[in-house]
C-alpha cells in the first residue's frame, strides 16, 4: 500500500510475483502509477485553467500509454496522452492550447518524464450530442528524445 500525505487515502499496489507464479493483480503496478500520475496532473492544471476561464465542461477523461524499454530498468521513452472533453460550446483550438499549457508548463509529472520520453498528446471533443471531433494531435513543441538517451 502506498499512502499520501493526506492521511487515510492509501493506493494498492501490485505485488511483485514469484517465479512461475501468476497471482491476481493486488493493484497498480508502480509505472502504472506514473502513467496515472501524468495523466492526473495533466488533467488537473486544464480543469483549473478551464475554471479560470469560466469555461465549463460536462466530462474530461485522460488515457495515459507509455512505451518502455524492452530490458531493465524498463525505462519509459514514449509517453501518449489522450484527452477526451465533453461539453457544449467548446473549441478545438482552445482546448489544444490549454491541453499544450498542461503539459509543457505546468504538469511537474510530464516534466520530469520528458526529460526521458517523448511526450505526445491528441485531443478529442465530444459535443452534448454525442458527436466527435476525432483524435487531433497536439504540437507540444518539447525537445524530441532519442531512444537510449
Amino acid at each position: 500500500m502506498a499512502l499520501g500525505k493526506h492521511g487515510g487515502h492509501t493506493i494498492a499496489l501490485n505485488a511483485p510475483n514469484e517465479s512461475g507464479d501468476e497471482p491476481a493483480p493486488t493493484g497498480f503496478s508502480p509505472s502504472e502509477l506514473l502513467l496515472a500520475g501524468a495523466g492526473a496532473c495533466a488533467a488537473w492544471d486544464v480543469l483549473e485553467i478551464l475554471r479560470k476561464r469560466r469555461t465549463p465542461i460536462d466530462a474530461l477523461d485522460v488515457t495515459v500509454e507509455g512505451h518502455q524499454d524492452a530490458d531493465p530498468p524498463w525505462t519509459y521513452r514514449r509517453v501518449a496522452l489522450h484527452f477526451r472533453v465533453t461539453g457544449a460550446g467548446l473549441r478545438l483550438p482552445l482546448l489544444a492550447r490549454i491541453i499544450r499549457l498542461s503539459v509543457v508548463r505546468y504538469c511537474s509529472v510530464i516534466s520530469t518524464l520528458s526529460g526521458v520520453a517523448a511526450i505526445e498528446a491528441t485531443v478529442e471533443l465530444e459535443a452534448g450530442d454525442a458527436t466527435s471531433s476525432g483524435r487531433r494531435q497536439i504540437e507540444l513543441a518539447l525537445p524530441a528524445i532519442t531512444s537510449g538517451s
